[in-house]
Formats: C-alpha cells, structure tokens, sequence
C-alpha cells in the first residue's frame, strides 16, 4: 500500500503528465523490488527478502525490464485498436526515467524501519536501519491517499493547479519523517545514557523502534557491551522507562553455532537479525529478535532449533 501510494502520489504531483503510462509506470516500479517476495514460495523466509532486486544490480535492470513492457504494451493495445484516445504518447526517455524514479522510492521507504534493506546487494550483505517509520505507518498511508485523491478530483473537475495536493502531501511526508527521524535519533541517545544512570554499562546499540500508529512514544531495544538484551519506552518530552534490568544473552555459546550448521532456518534467522537473544529450554535452543519482541520471548519471531545429545552434555 505504502510504495503503491508513493508511486501515485509522484504521478499526480506532475510526473504522469510526461508521457503516456506514466502512472502506471510510477506505480509499478515502486512496487518491483518486492519480485524477490516470490521466493518465499520456495521455502526462503525473512533473510532472503529486501536483497539483490533492492541493490544495485536489481534497481538498474528492473526498470529497463518495465519500461520494455510497458512500450510493447502499448504497441499490443494499438494494434489490437484498444489504445485509449487520451492517452498521452509514450515517450520512452521519460518512461525509463520514471521506472527509476519509482524504483530507487522503494528502497528509500524500506530504509525507513528497522526491518533494514540490504541496498549494496548482492556486493555486500549489511543491513541498513533507518528506524524512523513503523513497518506499516497508517500517517504515511493517510497523507499520500488524500493528496493522491485530492489531486484526482481537481483535475477531474478541471480546477487549476490540480497537482498541487500531491505535491503538498510529498512535502508534509517529507517533513513527517525528518521529524520522526529526529525523534528517534534523540532517543537512542537518551536511551544510552538511561542504561549507563541505571548502572547497567554501557549501551553499544541502542534502537527506538517506532509503535504502530502512535508517532510520540518509540519502544527502546538496546545491548550491551557484555552483551546484555534490555527495552524500555520514552515518549516525546518525557524520561526514558526501563522495563527491567537486562536479560543475559547466550549468543556466544558454542552450542548455537552447533545447531546453526544443522538448521537452515537458524542460520538464515541469525542473519537477517539484528539484536539476537537466545535460550535454552530441553533439547532445544531458542533465539528471537529484540526488535519485534519482549524479554519473554513471546513472538512469531523466534526460531527454535535441537540441540545435539552431545552438546547438551
């Protein structure tokens, strides 16, 4: 929805007007990088996602691939005799320059939570972590529909200067997540030096994680250097809550790498998580992400892998 409305909202602020297809072209290309989404079919799961079709190679082929099928698109539609009328000529220069456009808005918005999106892949696998917007922000949503809209109906209605609702919308956007940007950054710092008052060490990472809806409170994850899981809440104005003190974290033991190398979903889970915590329970280890879970360990987010008889011993 979010990448959809980007793609319109680009269109109707006055990209569509430069050639035929464009805001389809916009639309479609900020929704591409999300092919690679076809591999879960196949049994590849969170670590496989936002990779080579959100890096380089991904977002210069992608658009050229578009681009050719949007032109023989409307060749198809004019030889058949169902190109509409009013269709603006397709110029393929400016169909190409909106393919990227609306590609290179995909990853810019993936950036933005703290998912993360491998943008240097396939030549590096580092995850990039904007931490600024929930994963699905209802206020991004709103904005761009009712400027999208807006912006419809004026031109519908051949009111002069219909673009301008989208534009303004792009621009309240823009200034919506530099301020929640800000707001996160203030309180990762607060938060570092809450864990360091509270006399747990030091915080080597510290993450405000914004909640769904609520664009004033971040929910806090951080670890320390001797590898400590903890979370907590601030919200704007207001001092940093810690839950608890830090949980223990056995991230080191030997006996995870050990599962790892006979559990695929382990090993990929590992990868694409940023703030790891496990524990032992039977024959089992379990390990979750901080990020999108608590210090029970109460989430969908958890893998679950044995534990070899001659480990346990």
């Amino acid at each position: 929805m979010a990448h959809t409305l980007a793609g319109a909202a680009l269109g109707e602020a006055g990209l569509k007007e430069k050639s035929g297809l464009g805001l389809a072209t916009l639309m479609i290309a900020a929704n591409i990088p999300d092919l690679d989404a076809i591999a879960l079919v196949f049994g590849e799961n969170l670590a496989f996602r936002r990779g080579l079709t959100h890096g380089p190679i991904g977002l210069l082929l992608l658009p050229v691939l578009l681009t050719l099928a949007m032109l023989g698109f409307d060749k198809w539609q004019a030889r058949r005799g169902k190109r509409p009328p009013d269709r603006l000529p397709v110029r393929a220069g400016w169909l190409l320059l909106l393919a990227y456009i609306g590609a290179l808005s995909h990853p810019a918005l993936d950036f933005l939570n703290t998912y993360g999106v491998r943008c240097l892949a396939p030549f590096s696998d580092r995850w990039f972590y904007g931490d600024t917007l929930f994963i699905i922000d209802v206020w991004l949503w709103t904005v761009l529909a009712i400027g999208t809209f807006w912006a419809q109906r004026r031109r519908r209605g051949g009111v002069k200067r219909p673009r301008l609702p989208a534009q303004a919308a792009i621009l309240i956007l823009c200034a919506y997540i530099a301020g929640m940007g800000a707001f996160s950054a203030a309180s990762e710092s607060a938060a570092r030096a809450a864990v360091a008052q509270a006399g747990y060490g030091t915080a080597e990472l510290a993450i405000a994680s914004p909640p769904p809806v609520d664009p004033f409170r971040r929910r806090l994850i951080y670890r320390t250097e001797d590898r400590r899981v903890g979370w907590g809440e601030v919200a704007l104005g207001g001092p940093v809550v810690l839950d608890a003190p830090p949980r223990p974290d056995a991230m080191d033991d030997p006996r995870i790498a050990a599962a790892a190398a006979g559990s695929k979903p382990l090993r990929d889970f590992l990868f694409w998580s940023r703030v790891p915590f496990a524990r032992f329970e039977g024959g089992e280890v379990i390990v979750s992400d901080a990020r999108y879970t608590d210090r029970f360990a109460s989430s969908n987010f958890t893998v679950r892998a044995p534990v070899s008889a001659a480990d346990r011993e």
